[in-house]
């Protein structure tokens, strides 16, 4: 299985999304729509949830 980390290439910040989409072979532009139409959203506080997988996800390969 292949371990979740941050992307190299496809990134606009940290790689986080990116690297979530490569992880589960997603568009990474659908990822990130999708992201930020949850962070918008009241009951899904983004940036603090993209800074903890920031944090936790590995660097990038």
């Amino acid at each position: 299985m292949k371990n979740i980390h941050r992307s190299m290439s496809n990134r606009v910040f940290a790689g986080v999304i990116g690297g979530i989409a490569d992880h589960f072979d997603w568009n990474p532009g659908i990822a990130r729509l999708i992201f930020f139409l949850l962070a918008i959203t009241p009951i899904f506080p983004g940036i603090i949830v993209y800074l903890i997988l920031w944090m936790v996800m590995g660097d990038p390969e």
